[in-house]
C-alpha cells in the first residue's frame, strides 16, 4: 500500500475517468502535470530538512510565520511555475480578476467554517498560511490540493468553465489538506474514497453555510456551475443521489453508486476513490438530514470529531469509519447508524480494518540523542490506533509543525517515528503531549 506522504498523490477534484473524455490528449496532459509536480515536490522534499528540522539536510529558507486565517492567492499566468505571481492577500481589496476575487472568497468561507464551527486553525490546526493559485496551464480542466497549497485551472471552455467559480471545490481542496493533517487517509481504495468523502463533505457544508441553507434546502450537489450551457448535467457528483449528476453523451453518465450492492471493485481511479465516495456520501446527507437542521452544525461536527479523534487510521475503510461516527453521534446515534445501513454499511464494532479483524496496534518509536553525555536512548510501544499519541506523532510527522532548531546547548534532541516516517525535536521545542510520550516510551 501507497504511504499517505507520498506527494504523487495529489488530490484533484475531476476525475480520471472524466479527463479521459474531455478530449483524447486530456488525460495524459493531466497525468503529465501530475508527474512534474510529483517530481518537483519529491525533489523539495528530499532537500528540505525533516519537518522538524533534521540533522544533515540541506537548509532552506522558511516561510515567515503567518497570522490565523492568512491566506494568499497567486496566479500563474496560464503557465505551470508554482506558486506564481503574488495577485492578492488577507486584507486586500478585490483585485477585479473574477477567479483571483472567487479565491479569495472561498478561502475566507472555508477558514471560517473550519475555524468557528470545529475550532480548527487552517488545515494544520496552526494557522499555517493557505497558498492559492489560479490561471494554472492552459485550458486546465482541474483543480487540486498537491501536498503544499490548492491549485486551480481556468477549464476548457467547452466541458468546464474555470474551478474557482463553484465555492464547494475550493472548500473540497482546502479540506483534502485538513484530511493530510488529521486522519491522513490512503488515497486509494475505500480509505481514498473516505479521503474523497470527507472534501466532498465538507465542500457542501461551505456552500450550504453561506447560502444560509438547512440540510433540507440543499441540493447536495458538488461543483454546480462548473459545466458548460452544453453539457447535460447539474455537477460532478450529486451527495443525496449519487449516479444522477450528469448524463452526457461526451462525458457519460455519472459512475457514482449509491449503494454497497452496487460498489465498484477495479484498479481505475485508485480503486475507485472519486466513484464510490458516492456511497458514504449519500450517508452523510441521509444522516443530516434526518439529525435536521444545517449540515455544517448537525451532521458536520460528527464527521469532523471522527475524523480527528484519532479512531480513524490511515486505510480505514466504511464500515470503520461509520463506526467512528456512530460513536461521536450521541444522541443522535441512530440517525447516523440508520444513514450508514440505508446504503448497505454496517457499523464495525471497535472500528476493525479492511478484513474485519481486531485493528493492529500502531507502533510509535522515539529515539533520543544528544545531551550533555552525548548518549543515545530508543523506546518503542504499540499503541491503540485511537490512542491520543498516535494522532498527534502523524501530524508531527505530516510537517504540520514549524521546522525545530536548537534552543540552547547540551539539549536532548528526539525522532519520532511512526507508519515508516520520521520527525526530529529539539527539547525546546517539545510539547507536553510529545515530552509525556517520550517519558513513556523511554521508561519502557
Amino acid at each position: 500500500m501507497t504511504s499517505r506522504k507520498d506527494p504523487a498523490h495529489i488530490c484533484h477534484i475531476v476525475p480520471p475517468y472524466l479527463m479521459q473524455r474531455l478530449s483524447p490528449d486530456a488525460l495524459e496532459k493531466d497525468n503529465a502535470i501530475r508527474s512534474a509536480r510529483a517530481q518537483h515536490l519529491n525533489s523539495f522534499l528530499g532537500q528540505r530538512p525533516a519537518p522538524e528540522g533534521g540533522a544533515g539536510a540541506d537548509p532552506v529558507e522558511e516561510p515567515t510565520p503567518s497570522e490565523p486565517g492568512d491566506w494568499t492567492v497567486y496566479t500563474a499566468g496560464n503557465g505551470t511555475e508554482l506558486p506564481g505571481e503574488k495577485v492578492r492577500a488577507a486584507g486586500d481589496p478585490e483585485s477585479g480578476d473574477e477567479s483571483v476575487d472567487e479565491a479569495a472568497d472561498g478561502i475566507t468561507g472555508s477558514l471560517a467554517l473550519f475555524k468557528e464551527v470545529y475550532g480548527r486553525d487552517s488545515y494544520d490546526g496552526r494557522g499555517v498560511e493557505v497558498v492559492m493559485t489560479v490561471h494554472y496551464d492552459q485550458d486546465y480542466a482541474n483543480a487540486f490540493w498537491d501536498g503544499t497549497q490548492l491549485v486551480f485551472g481556468d477549464g476548457d471552455g467547452e466541458i468546464f468553465q474555470r474551478f474557482t467559480k463553484a465555492v464547494d471545490v475550493i472548500g473540497h481542496e482546502l479540506s483534502h489538506a485538513v484530511t493530510e493533517h488529521t486522519a491522513g487517509l490512503v488515497y486509494e481504495g475505500q480509505s481514498g474514497a473516505l479521503n474523497e468523502h470527507i472534501s466532498d463533505v465538507y465542500g457542501s457544508c461551505l456552500k450550504q453555510r453561506l447560502l444560509g441553507q438547512s440540510a433540507e434546502e440543499a441540493d447536495w450537489i458538488i461543483g454546480e456551475g462548473l459545466f458548460t450551457e452544453s453539457v447535460q448535467g447539474v455537477g460532478l457528483r450529486h451527495m443525496l443521489e449519487p449516479g444522477t449528476a450528469y448524463d452526457d453523451p461526451n462525458l457519460g453518465k455519472d459512475p457514482q453508486p449509491a449503494h454497497m450492492d452496487d460498489i465498484y471493485e477495479g484498479t481505475d481511479d485508485n480503486g475507485g476513490v472519486h466513484i464510490n465516495s458516492g456511497i458514504p456520501n449519500r450517508a452523510f446527507a441521509l444522516a443530516a438530514k434526518a439529525i435536521g437542521g444545517n449540515s455544517w452544525d448537525g451532521a458536520g461536527k460528527i464527521w469532523y470529531a471522527a475524523l480527528t479523534n484519532g479512531s480513524v487510521t490511515t486505510d480505514s475503510d466504511f464500515a470503520g469509519f461509520a463506526a467512528a461516527t456512530v460513536a461521536e453521534a450521541g444522541d443522535q446515534a441512530e440517525a447516523v447508524t440508520t444513514a450508514w445501513s440505508e446504503v448497505g454499511v454496517t457499523a464495525a464494532e471497535g472500528n476493525p480494518g479492511p478484513d474485519g479483524e481486531e485493528p493492529t496496534p500502531t507502533v510509535v518509536k522515539v529515539r533520543r540523542s544528544g545531551g550533555f553525555l552525548g548518549r543515545t536512548k530508543e523506546g518503542a510501544a504499540e499503541l491503540a490506533p485511537e490512542d491520543a499519541h498516535v494522532a498527534t506523532v502523524r501530524d508531527l510527522v505530516s510537517g504540520g509543525a514549524a521546522a525545530s532548531k536548537p534552543k540552547g546547548a547540551d539539549r536532548y534532541v528526539y525522532e519520532f517515528e511512526v507508519d515508516g516516517q520520521t520527525a526530529v525535536v529539539h527539547e525546546g521545542d517539545l510539547t507536553p503531549e510529545l515530552h509525556e510520550l517520550a517519558n513513556k516510551l523511554l521508561e519502557k
